[in-house]
């Protein structure tokens, strides 16, 4: 049997003696006054609760004093090894009357935990561990940085030097994103992912992909993979952790692969502008002339060729937004219109698949700040989308409407197969294509990625609701034309140019 086991078999005893002892002294009571003090029943309901209470009280005060004398002690130790009450003596352990094994071992556990704190606090108060004479710190052959709570770097090593062409001597007490110029591929940078952390973590890691360092004086920057720890009040000072893993060979061989890509395209699109100009020559002499297949396989040439266009779009507008030369011109249009030759230029690619596109557009809506060659994009992409995963359903529905914030927003509904909850948080993603529908239904991953990088500049915001086999809903905001800020227009007509940044500075402070 265990201390505590123990203890609790005495106290049971103990508490079982006391109130037998309280039984029997009422009962004796009765018993006396019974026989030779009081006959009437009345009185000796009266004499018999007086003397209960006044038993329970005497009682109860005596063995509260007895029964609490453990903890007594266990407080008495605590109180004698505090810094505050350190002239509290400590207690006699032989003068416990029950439980003493417990109190023996507890008070024990006390005086061991208190040299374990003093220890520490000695350590503590000496001098912090040098990671500039750390074998292994600087041995390290990737990129290390190590920084305190105010981002100040306490300490890099010999391979993040060389990785930023610097010297020590810049570097140390420096702030790290004056040293650090890093920018991120969306906005879930280091900077918001430490701020989360510090708010309700311990201890984080996480892990960036793709991060592009902007090295001074060097017209190539480096990317790399980013690894960051947080250790919230270390006792070294040392609160953050990063490490980077050069991959700027493999990812410049994506890039190139892509402006390859991007180059290809351009060059169709000369020959695909002839090919769509033939097919509205043919549709207007042949109107009327072709039969119902022939003027069906018409159909789906023009809508084959509208699709095709769509993609070289896509294609050419991610190559710019990448190379941060997106450069968007926000005008005053009017939405509804603009968003109805969005439509009915797709009314032609829903027909061919059996789908019918409903726009319902609310009255009196205000123009808006728009580039409208890549509004249309952001249109087309989310039709597209809804064409393509609505299944066995044949409706598709546009709407837009002010909202209380005074946005204009527009929302594409399908009632399709919907989009499985794991594949929600990458759907805006470069190339990111849902595996369950990847054979079933053709893309390139694109559409959707670059709707969000043409929304961002506009100024508004892209979402997505879905349940899978019940559809989905696209929706984004515009804003305005009357909220863009005056400082931005030029001239009476004022446009406001705008630039697409495929990437995301990692400070607000660099943030464009």
């Amino acid at each position: 049997m265990d201390h505590l086991q123990k203890f609790a078999a005495q106290f049971r005893t103990r508490m079982f003696l006391i109130l037998f002892t309280n039984s029997m002294f009422i009962l004796g009571a009765w018993w006396i006054a019974d026989s030779f003090l009081i006959a009437e029943p009345e009185l000796m309901l009266a004499f018999l609760i007086s003397v209960s209470i006044i038993s329970i009280a005497i009682l109860g005060w005596l063995s509260a004093k007895y029964l609490i004398q453990p903890i007594t002690y266990i407080w008495q130790s605590i109180l004698h090894v505090s810094p505050e009450t350190a002239n509290t003596p400590a207690p006699n352990l032989k003068h416990v009357l029950f439980g003493r094994e417990l109190v023996t071992a507890l008070v024990s556990h006390v005086y061991q935990m208190a040299n374990v704190v003093d220890a520490v606090e000695k350590t503590a108060g000496e001098k912090h561990h040098d990671l500039h004479t750390d074998f292994v710190a600087n041995s390290l052959p990737l990129p290390l940085a190590v920084l305190d709570k105010d981002m100040n770097i306490l300490f890099v090593n010999n391979a993040l030097l060389k990785y930023t062409g610097r010297a020590d001597a810049d570097t140390a007490g420096q702030n790290v994103y004056s040293v650090l110029d890093m920018s991120f591929t969306n906005e879930h940078t280091f900077d918001r992912w430490l701020e989360k952390a510090r708010a309700d973590k311990i201890t984080s890691s996480h892990l960036w992909e793709r991060v592009r360092l902007n090295v001074p004086e060097s017209n190539h920057p480096r990317l790399f993979d980013l690894v960051a720890y947080y250790n919230k009040n270390n006792p070294e000072g040392f609160e953050i952790m990063l490490v980077l893993f050069d991959r700027t060979r493999q990812y410049s061989q994506d890039d190139q692969a892509m402006s390859f890509v991007a180059l290809a395209v351009h060059e169709l699109r000369t020959p695909l502008t002839l090919l769509r100009g033939y097919i509205d020559v043919f549709e207007e002499e042949l109107d009327g002339k072709l039969d119902d297949e022939m003027a069906g396989f018409m159909r789906k040439m023009k809508a084959a060729a509208q699709q095709l266009a769509a993609f070289t779009t896509n294609v050419l507008n991610v190559s710019r937004f990448e190379n941060d030369q997106l450069v968007l011109s926000l005008q005053e249009e009017k939405w509804g219109p603009l968003l109805e030759s969005a439509v009915n230029d797709m009314q032609l690619r829903a027909g061919v698949r059996g789908v019918k596109v409903t726009l319902k557009v609310d009255d009196a809506l205000p123009a808006v700040g728009a580039d409208a060659v890549s509004v249309y994009e952001v249109i087309v992409n989310l039709l597209d989308n809804a064409i393509k995963y609505s299944g066995k359903s044949k409706e598709i529905i546009v709407r837009s409407y002010l909202t209380k914030d005074g946005l204009i927003e527009t929302t594409v509904q399908d009632f399709g197969t919907g989009i499985p909850e794991s594949a929600m948080g990458n759907l805006f993603d470069k190339f990111y294509r849902d595996y369950h529908n990847r054979d079933k239904v053709g893309g390139t991953g694109m559409g959707l990625y670059i709707s969000k990088a043409i929304v961002t500049a506009h100024g508004g915001n892209i979402w997505v609701r879905s349940k899978e086999g019940q559809g989905t809903t696209f929706g984004f905001t515009l804003v305005p034309y009357a909220k863009l800020a005056d400082g931005q227009k030029k001239g009476d007509n004022a446009d406001v140019t705008r630039t697409a940044h495929g990437w995301i500075k990692n400070h607000s402070m660099y943030r464009r």
